[in-house]
């Protein structure tokens, strides 16, 4: 089976580039960028499987960009990543078709485990259409 096509959308530069990083060394083909306008233009022009999405951004909060991903690739599993993890947030993002919610900082294992799960997830939906 195939990795996930995964993007990576946090304003942390340096926490982009090293779960990019470790993600490739896995096999995992990915993008990252630092803003949700640049991640809604990622996910127009590439088909990716699952999107971890910081909801704390200057500029488009992570629920309007995710509203937006979801409007261009229903079938696009997103994952939330907040340092600032309330309940409120992970319900409201699940009301937008997230597939789970991340407390940061989280531990690379278990990022790569909801991948793992968001992209069989994927795969399991387009199996039955």
């Amino acid at each position: 089976m195939k990795e996930a096509k995964v993007l990576l959308v946090d304003d942390a530069e340096a926490f982009t580039s090293n779960m990019s990083r470790l993600l490739s060394r896995r096999g995992y083909d990915v993008m990252a960028v630092n803003d949700g306008e640049s991640a809604i233009k990622a996910v127009e022009e590439n088909d990716f499987d699952v999107v971890l999405l910081d909801m704390k951004m200057p500029g488009m909060h992570g629920l309007t960009a995710l509203k937006e991903m979801k409007k261009r690739r229903p079938s696009i599993e997103v994952i939330i990543l907040s340092a600032y993890g309330t309940v409120d947030l992970a319900v409201d993002g699940m009301h937008l078709g997230a597939f789970d919610y991340v407390v940061k900082p989280a531990e690379f294992e278990e990022l790569q485990t909801k991948i793992d799960e968001a992209y069989q997830h994927k795969l399991n939906r387009e199996d039955k259409s």
